[in-house]
């Protein structure tokens, strides 16, 4: 294929994980592509990605012909993307559970919410459209570590997906957390949007998704 490299440099690693870990499981010849170099290339990369136990692969049988070999992040694969100090925080969370009680938790929750509430409703202030909040938010969204991005359906449903959670242990100890953050989306998208999140990190999917139509009037 024109414009395409065999090599591949010690950085594509990183590279490489990226994309794993933004579109989930992938076939070497998807990830060439993504990356713009050969399949071959990249097997022998991921190989020895494979041997350093970062990435896994499974075997998929697809319609007809011989399966085909998904590449996918390992669990230490996924510790490779920054959890925010983790460990810090959950001690932060336990320290305040025991000293103000759950009541006090939830009081310091609500109180991020408000914040980043005041943030996000400046940071959407130019969208004239749900599209153009839905746009910005996942902007910010990047920015913050989540790997978000916007994508819209063919009915109009706009889909605010986050590839990553760099807030993910903190959420498993404290559930509040996320829901949390759902309500702050419902707040700055306002009452012409409808949300839900239908998929789920902490409940076991490979990213956190969010379906948001515009309200039926």
């Amino acid at each position: 294929m024109p414009g395409m490299t065999t090599d591949l440099p010690d950085r594509t690693s990183d590279r490489l994980l990226h994309a794993l870990k933004a579109a989930g499981p992938q076939t070497a010849a998807a990830l060439g592509q993504r990356l713009n170099v050969t399949a071959v290339a990249v097997r022998q990369h991921v190989e020895r990605l494979a041997a350093a136990e970062l990435v896994e692969y499974q075997d998929r049988r697809e319609a007809v012909g011989r399966p085909k070999r998904y590449w996918r992040l390992t669990d230490a694969g996924h510790r490779r993307f920054p959890e925010n100090h983790a460990g810090l925080t959950l001690e932060l969370i336990s320290a305040v559970s025991a000293v103000f009680g759950e009541a006090g938790l939830d009081r310091l929750i609500d109180h991020r919410e408000q914040a980043i509430l005041q943030s996000y409703r400046a940071r959407l202030a130019p969208a004239a459209s749900l599209g153009e909040k839905v746009a910005l938010l996942a902007e910010q969204r990047a920015a913050e570590g989540y790997m978000a991005e916007m994508r819209t359906t063919d009915d109009g449903t706009f889909l605010l997906v986050e590839n990553h959670c760099p807030i993910c242990i903190a959420a498993s100890r404290c559930q509040n957390l996320c829901r949390s953050e759902l309500a702050i989306f419902a707040a700055v998208l306002g009452d012409e949007a409808e949300i839900a999140r239908i998929e789920h990190i902490p409940a076991g999917a490979r990213r956190c998704a969010y379906q948001i139509r515009p309200r039926v009037r």
